[in-house]
């Protein structure tokens, strides 16, 4: 598991890289055509999921897109790919939105990664429980009139009553807030009685000794619990749907089974096959590795004795998108065979050319 904390403004949920994903097209299963009983699924471009509150900020937006540009890369195939919005019955009470990256395989669609909006709720409950108020405090432009919920302690009778407590039952109380303040107040007249976390434990306050009342401030600092945008990645379940999405059979041999990873997740970007176990082949074997490290170009060296058509067979099925082969000619005049996994299309140049190539290629 792989997740992503995100904190973000509750005002102002826009995002100043949206403009790179809006033009993203995505396959989307909103929550209302699901609650109609059905799975028909929409293209759209992330902007226009936005506009029209589909889905529901600019922040979980550039989120799910980011995650589709991810899965895409590596080697996802697109066509295979959902996006799922919750439905009102099974997102978290406390959550804005929350869609699924769904990919599908052998067992039908697997939710893969979760990205929701879970408004304040991670920050409200760890200040809950430690007592700290976990807020931002930015510095207004101008000052401004707002309405707040404030708290009195009368320390007459609040002293006497929490003794040694006092300090951190105060600081729990002056730390909650305006949901947690609202709440306590309305606790406070109805009952006569209402409760504040302390180091975990629930401590009862009486409204002779606590008074919470809405009051007039002019503030110079705005204060605020950041919300949550989480995405949440399933590691092994990307995995699995990975090797499901690239795995083939080439057409004219069913013995032969191909990988067809990306670059980006080869185990190896090349291997390096020496045609044979001449020994003229050792020195080149090593000086092309070498070359080839020093480049950034990691790779395998396959020298075993089977033959050429085995070893590239072998190494298909590992995922090693190209190969270079080293044989007589490359003896004489410094050329080698690179050869494309998925296509098996090869070309023949000298080795610092085909570098290049390797050092270009996706």
């Amino acid at each position: 598991m792989a997740e992503i904390e995100h904190y973000v403004d509750p005002e102002n949920k826009d995002h100043p890289k949206f403009d790179d994903v809006k033009d993203v097209v995505l396959t989307l299963l909103p929550k209302d055509v699901q609650m109609s009983g059905k799975t028909d699924t929409i293209q759209m471009a992330m902007g226009e999921a936005v506009e029209k509150k589909i889905i529901d900020n600019q922040t979980l937006g550039y989120f799910i897109a980011r995650i589709y540009q991810f899965l895409d890369k590596i080697g996802i195939k697109s066509d295979r790919l959902r996006f799922r919005q919750h439905m009102d019955n099974e997102m978290a009470h406390y959550a804005c939105d929350c869609w699924d990256a769904e990919i599908h395989t052998s067992y039908g669609w697997i939710e893969c990664v979760g990205c929701a909006d879970r408004s304040a709720y991670d920050l409200s409950v760890h200040s809950n429980r430690t007592g700290e108020k976990l807020v931002v405090r930015e510095q207004l432009a101008e000052p401004r009139t707002v309405e707040l919920w404030q708290v009195e302690i009368n320390k007459k009778t609040f002293g006497p009553k929490y003794k040694k407590d006092a300090k951190v039952v105060e600081e729990a109380l002056l730390a909650l807030s305006e949901d947690q303040y609202a709440q306590l107040a309305k606790d406070l007249e109805a009952n006569g009685v209402g409760s504040v976390q302390v180091n975990g434990q629930s401590i009862e306050v009486g409204k002779e000794n606590v008074t919470v009342k809405r009051g007039t401030v002019t503030e110079h600092v705005r204060e605020y619990t950041p919300n949550v945008i989480e995405p949440s990645f399933g590691i092994g379940r990307i995995l699995y749907s990975l090797l499901e999405h690239s795995w083939w059979v080439r057409e004219d041999d069913e013995a032969r089974n191909v990988l067809s990873f990306p670059t980006v997740v080869a185990p190896f970007k090349c291997c390096l096959l020496p045609l044979s176990g001449n020994a003229a082949f050792e020195p080149l074997v090593r000086k092309y590795s070498r070359e080839l490290r020093k480049a950034g170009v990691s790779l395998r060296t396959d020298d075993s004795k089977a033959s050429i058509g085995r070893r590239y067979a072998r190494n298909d099925e590992l995922g090693i998108p190209y190969a270079i082969t080293i044989d007589f000619d490359t003896v004489q005049d410094g050329t080698v065979t690179l050869r494309e996994r998925d296509s098996t299309k090869q070309i023949r140049d000298t080795f610092e050319n085909i570098l290049k190539t390797l050092v270009n290629a996706n």
